[in-house]
Order: structure tokens, then sequence, then C-alpha cells
């Protein structure tokens, strides 16, 4: 059985990104002291992975205003990303740092790591500014995610975080009524 890593630190690691036309170096420290979504997928030059990609490059300057970094991840090299970002419309209007595992370190510190293909799931992780890990959520490959609900989870995590005492209840949108639990709620909702 797995233990959820919820509420866990990410774990230490260091890596390469291509990110903005650079090779840049990546670690856990980049994630500390802001938002940061960790965006696993399976392999560069395939078909549900650009597309997921590109969904998360149009949500990318609202995630940037709401104070939210994206990294994404493959066990791909930090080359085949930017071959990738050359070669591919969709991901060339990529502008988070696309980091590279070709180890399979960081995909297997996020438990994603299918051993016998050497390829992550399509794994998702939100991260406070303390390095904990608020939102997990993990896809077969066949599934691709939704960037627009990823928005709003992430706007509830915050919204809990900033709101001792209070709970998003589902389908919860920033403005909406929250709950806080207490006696009184016990069999009224």
């Amino acid at each position: 059985m797995n233990q959820s890593i919820i509420n866990t630190e990410i774990k230490p690691f260091s890596a390469t990104a291509f990110h903005k036309g650079e090779f840049v170096p990546v670690t856990e420290q980049d994630m500390l002291g802001k938002w940061s979504v960790v965006f696993f997928y399976p392999a560069d030059f395939t078909f549900v992975c650009p597309t997921e990609l590109g969904d998360m490059a149009d949500h990318y300057e609202k995630l940037q205003a709401m104070g939210v970094e994206v990294y994404s991840v493959s066990t791909d090299t930090h080359f085949t990303h930017k071959a990738w970002h050359d070669a591919s419309d969709t991901i060339n209007k990529i502008q988070y740092p696309m980091i590279g595992d070709p180890t399979g370190a960081i995909t297997r510190n996020f438990g994603v790591m299918i051993e016998e293909d050497g390829l992550a799931l399509r794994g998702t992780f939100v991260i406070n500014p303390e390095g904990q890990i608020k939102v997990s959520e993990v896809h077969d490959l066949g599934i691709g995610r939704s960037a627009a609900e990823l928005v709003r989870k992430i706007q509830a995590a915050q919204y809990v975080a900033t709101h001792d005492g209070e709970v998003c209840p589902a389908a919860w949108q920033p403005g909406a009524e929250t709950l806080a639990p207490s006696l009184d709620l016990v069999g009224k909702i």
C-alpha cells in the first residue's frame, strides 16, 4: 500500500531545465517561498503530452499572477526538451521550466515512475511556499489533465492556507461560500 505524500516536504534534487531558450539548474530550493506545480508527463514527442503542456502554457499567465511557478518534468533530457520546443508550435509557446530527469530520481521522489518503462505517470503536485505537497493527482497514461481544474484546486489551497479554520467544499470557486467545520455542522450538510 502506498503512503500518501500529502503534507510531506519535497525531497532534495538537482536537475537541469530548458527554460526560455537556456539550460538552467533547478533544485527543490527553487520551489520554496512561492507556490509551485510539479507536472510530470511520460515523454516528449508523444500525443497526449503536448496537449497537456500546451493547456498548461495557456494558463501559465494566470498561474503566475497567482504567485505560482510551474515545472514540467519527464524522464527525457533537457536537450530533448529543447529539440521538442524547437520542433513543435504547441511546445514552443511554453514559458515555464521543462526539467529533464533522465535518471528518474525526481520522478521516483514523487512516486510516479513506471519502472519497467522508465517513464513517469501523469502526476500533478501542488507545493506550498514551505515546500509541503498540498495536492497530489496521478492519472493513467491515456487520461489527459485540465489546467483550468488545476487552477481551481490551487485557488482553494491558497484560500485554505490563508483562512485558518475554513475549508472549501466541492467545486468551490473564489468568492463562493466556504465552510467552518464545527459541531453545529455535523449532519446538516
